[in-house]
């Protein structure tokens, strides 16, 4: 039954998407660790590390799209998500620092030392367990877009006035993140992390694997927002988007579906944050900052609004464009993003995807008419 769904909800672009996906996931760690250095086809750490973390950004805005683009919830609070399934990771990966940090304290981290804790406070009781880690990594984004969803759908907030309390919650929380007293690091956050599961985050062999599962959870994430957007909850999903109030009188439970979609978005969120801590290797307050999650809104209406394939690629080129703005040209860049979005909203206005596949519609469409006219003309003579 589900390989049935499964091959109901994927097309042929689907399975050239995940095929490039899994040749990535192979191709790059081989020409990192098999290749010597000098060679031209290797693929140094580093930039196996920043590949990570466009894929981490890219099963972000699978995430955002998925609301945005199938259910026309704006959400401009996602950071906030990604952020604490950072977080999550980022106090497991603490935990296992033991005494090998500046204070060489096993029961606190340094940062807890230099602030004279006397004990480790008890929301980080668990971490030092991995299993308990991934748990948290979905549970904890899960639970708050739970309550947020439950409370802001059931009350009818929709609209702008949703983006704008989604806005209001990432920022709330970076505020509280950033206080010593919470507990998480304050400004600077957590870092200086040494191992995960007993392999060093400085092995090439480890950048490799977490670079792997960065492509292989991008790929699982698209395949869910195909079952779900495929599916018959699917289909009340898009209704909603194009017309809610006529949803709800038709007699769907509007507010269910929403936060169905709203939490599984947001786990999905949690898992990419989760995989981008230990490739960054650092995770402070600034995730929450709004401005992170209106970058991922722009690359998804970039990349294709409402196409899950354009969302992923319009997270790696907008990375990628921050990357090298950053580095040649750091005053230009909220320019430059401002701009690519002017642009892609006139000219491209259902962004790179939709702009692909209408040509290729147009395409085939051309393709197929002088046979479809040559057919016609015969038809008579015969």
């Amino acid at each position: 039954m589900i390989t049935g769904m499964l091959l109901r909800s994927l097309d042929k672009g689907s399975y050239w998407f995940l095929g490039l996906l899994g040749l990535i996931a192979l191709l790059v760690p081989a020409l990192h660790l098999l290749l010597p250095p000098e060679s031209a086809l290797h693929v140094p750490g580093y930039a196996v590390a920043l590949m990570g973390k466009y894929l981490c950004y890219g099963l972000l805005a699978l995430s955002v799209d998925l609301v945005w683009g199938y259910c026309g919830i704006l959400s401009l609070g996602h950071g906030a998500f990604f952020a604490l399934g950072g977080y999550a990771m980022g106090m497991y990966l603490m935990r296992q620092i033991g005494d090998r940090g500046v204070y060489a304290n096993p029961e606190l981290p340094d940062f807890m030392v230099f602030l004279n804790w006397s004990e480790l406070p008890w929301y980080w009781y668990g971490f030092d367990s991995f299993g308990f880690a991934l748990a948290m990594v979905v549970l904890a984004p899960g639970i708050l877009a739970f309550v947020f969803g439950w409370l802001a759908f059931r009350s009818r907030v929709t609209g702008v006035y949703l983006s704008i309390i989604t806005q209001a919650l990432t920022y709330a929380l970076m505020l509280a993140f950033f206080r010593n007293e919470m507990g998480f690091g304050g400004n600077n956050g957590l870092t200086d992390f040494k191992d995960i599961l007993g392999f060093s985050l400085q092995s090439d062999t480890t950048r490799t694997v977490l670079f792997s599962a960065s492509a292989v959870a991008v790929g699982l994430g698209y395949v869910l927002c195909r079952l779900i957007t495929r599916s018959r909850a699917g289909m009340v999903l898009a209704a909603i988007r194009d017309a809610e109030s006529r949803t709800r009188f038709l007699g769907y439970r509007v507010e269910h579906y929403k936060l169905m979609v709203f939490v599984v978005s947001a786990c999905l969120a949690g898992i990419a944050g989760a995989l981008y801590v230990p490739q960054v290797g650092i995770i402070n307050p600034g995730e929450f900052a709004p401005a992170n999650s209106i970058e991922i809104v722009i690359a998804v209406a970039v990349g294709g609004r409402g196409t899950l394939i354009g969302a992923v690629l319009g997270a790696v080129l907008i990375s990628y464009a921050k990357t090298w703005f950053t580095g040649e040209l750091p005053e230009f860049w909220l320019f430059a993003l401002g701009g690519l979005f002017v642009a892609v909203t006139l000219f491209l206005p259902k962004g790179i995807a939709g702009f692909l596949i209408a040509r290729w519609q147009g395409f085939k469409d051309r393709k197929s008419a002088p046979g479809t006219a040559t057919v016609a003309n015969e038809g008579p003579a015969q």
